[in-house]
């Protein structure tokens, strides 16, 4: 026989076990790249604005780029803890799908507008922006104006790229390349090379040495002189526009099958298209917004270069040669 206190005890646990069920269903997890989280990136504000909404807690957990987001997802598999995975880029969609751990997003992307009119129903566009070599005005006098002037120019003219089996940067160059030299884009990197300070694992770390003054030009992106401007109210670096055109970056987030919260991460795929985190993106990720924001981008968007011509491969055929051509690049970078 039971005690009163023992029946009341019980009583009590069958009360609050419904509550704490609900407190961890109350929670998100979203895998991104460490630089979204910083304390200058979008993750803090993006945080704070998904959290008045949603009445949850978001927790970042954060990897060097969007290539090692790809290859933590296929290491952890169906173990893994993400109820979001946000900065992958269309690039490696296709590989991503073939993993087999995302699942079709269910929501309405008719706001979101990106060159090439991209449309997925497994991954959101949030942001983009195209690829560009970024100079040092006070350094360098004539930059270059078109990939061929990269590749031939001035060696003693040095440059930082980011390796593209760990960057998402890195393999856009790679793409970028290929797309404009196909078949004799080896050859082309056999040149490149000699202008190559140093091949970094991520962006970050090509930024940083660049902005030292390590390299007068870094691989960065055609809105990355923008932060300079607005932040710290110069113009000393710029984007150089090339006359082929520029190799475009369009960044996505997916929900995975396995997420136990998959209307909560429904609910955040659908936020990131709202004005709320449209607005965040541009100068915190310095990135174009791919939704209506709730205010104006700031002027210094309106003095970046507008490349005349946008590269974009299809996922499939990234997905189908990624890795050899890779080989290529590591042959043609470390030939003597």
């Amino acid at each position: 026989m039971k005690s009163p206190l023992g029946i009341f005890c019980g009583l009590l646990g069958l009360l609050l076990a419904p509550t704490s069920n609900a407190q961890e269903a109350k929670s998100l997890t979203v895998y991104t790249y460490e630089s979204f989280i910083s304390k200058w990136g979008p993750g803090p504000k993006v945080k704070a604005a998904f959290e008045k909404t949603c009445g949850c807690t978001v927790t970042f957990v954060g990897v060097s780029d969007g290539v090692a987001l790809l290859t933590r997802l296929k290491l952890e598999g169906q173990t893994s803890k993400a109820d979001i995975a946000l900065g992958l880029d269309t690039n490696l969609i296709e590989e991503a799908k073939q993993i087999g751990l995302f699942a079709p997003h269910g929501i309405d992307t008719a706001s979101a507008k990106v060159p090439g009119s991209f449309k997925d129903d497994v991954f959101v566009p949030y942001d983009y922006g195209h690829f560009a070599v970024v100079y040092d005005t006070q350094v360098l006098k004539t930059p270059p104006k078109s990939l061929k002037d990269l590749v031939e120019g001035d060696a003693s003219q040095k440059i930082v790229i980011q390796d593209p089996r760990t960057s998402t940067p890195g393999l856009g160059l790679l793409l970028w390349v290929k797309s404009v030299y196909g078949d004799k884009a080896p050859e082309a990197w056999a040149k490149l090379k000699n202008r190559v300070l140093t091949v970094t694992p991520g962006w970050s770390e090509a930024y940083g040495l660049f902005t030292k003054g390590e390299a007068p030009m870094v691989l960065s992106y055609v809105t990355s002189p923008a932060y300079h401007m607005v932040e710290e109210k110069t113009d000393r670096y710029q984007a150089a526009k090339f006359e082929e055109g520029h190799y475009i970056q369009i960044e996505v987030a997916g929900m995975l099958k396995a997420s136990q919260n998959q209307d909560l991460a429904r609910k955040f795929l659908s936020f990131t298209l709202s004005p709320e985190f449209q607005v965040i993106i541009p100068t915190t990720n310095w990135m174009m917004p791919v939704a209506p924001t709730s205010s104006p981008l700031p002027d210094a968007f309106s003095k970046l270069p507008q490349p005349e011509k946008t590269f974009l491969m299809p996922s499939a055929e990234v997905a189908k040669n990624r890795q050899a051509w890779i080989r290529e690049w590591q042959t043609a970078m470390s030939a003597k």
